[in-house]
């Protein structure tokens, strides 16, 4: 997979959510040591420079003394895009997800996780060579928003058009969906657009048919996160 280049040391915020490139999370930031990470990347000079690294967990939890075990590799930068400070010094954030990455070593810093990443770039390929898989994910899609709002009896999913280049329609779909962790981790890690599309197809398949099984347990909660192009 290629590498755009070496962010040599980036504070890593991991949580248990996956973040796609283009989703946007919001965030209520309370323990000390990621208190301090927002104080640090807040106060940088350019919104652009105000980022942070974040992997989903694999062991482990967020917060508490032990905090998170082991996490995966492969995740994204977060831009913070609007955030407030409260009362209390807690904050309530706002996030964006921006390029992947890929967390060569993590190691505990003077107060917060630091990380050594990579930042995965996408392969350059014609837009016509994923049209037919943008076509069949997004009807996929399309299907299983439908059959979910059935079950539901009320529209659940998040709505709004979907865009038409591949690569952020994969990322807007794996955003929206309704997925266990380790499968949208695995959608993260695709090597490409089409293959994120491809896999998209072939797990709403899968989602769909264990819903209609289940009809009396639909899908979990959607995930915390929203796409956005911004």
């Amino acid at each position: 997979m290629p590498y755009r280049g070496l962010v040599p040391t980036v504070p890593m915020f991991p949580l248990n959510t996956v973040l796609f490139p283009g989703a946007r999370l919001a965030l209520h930031v309370f323990e000390e040591r990621y208190r301090a990470l927002m104080r640090d990347v807040l106060a940088r000079r350019e919104a652009s420079e105000r980022v942070f690294g974040v992997v989903a967990i694999r062991e482990g939890y967020e917060v508490g003394e032990h905090g998170m075990q082991s996490s995966y590799r492969v995740g994204a930068l977060a831009q913070i895009t609007d955030h407030v400070r409260n009362p209390d010094g807690t904050y309530d954030v706002e996030v964006t997800g921006r390029e992947r990455i890929r967390l060569e070593s993590m190691h505990i810093g003077a107060e917060y996780f630091i990380g050594d990443v990579s930042v995965l770039k996408p392969e350059p390929t014609a837009l016509s060579a994923h049209a037919p898989s943008a076509d069949r994910a997004r009807q996929r899609y399309e299907e299983y928003v439908a059959l979910v709002d059935e079950i539901r009896g009320v529209a659940t999913l998040a709505q709004g058009p979907l865009p038409l280049d591949p690569e952020f329609l994969s990322y807007a779909i794996a955003a929206r969906c309704v997925l266990p962790l380790p499968e949208r981790q695995e959608l993260l890690e695709a090597h490409d657009a089409q293959a994120r599309l491809e896999l998209l197809h072939r797990r709403l398949g899968e989602e769909m048919r264990a819903i209609r099984a289940l009809p009396s347990l639909p899908a979990t909660e959607l995930a915390r996160t929203h796409w956005s192009p911004n």
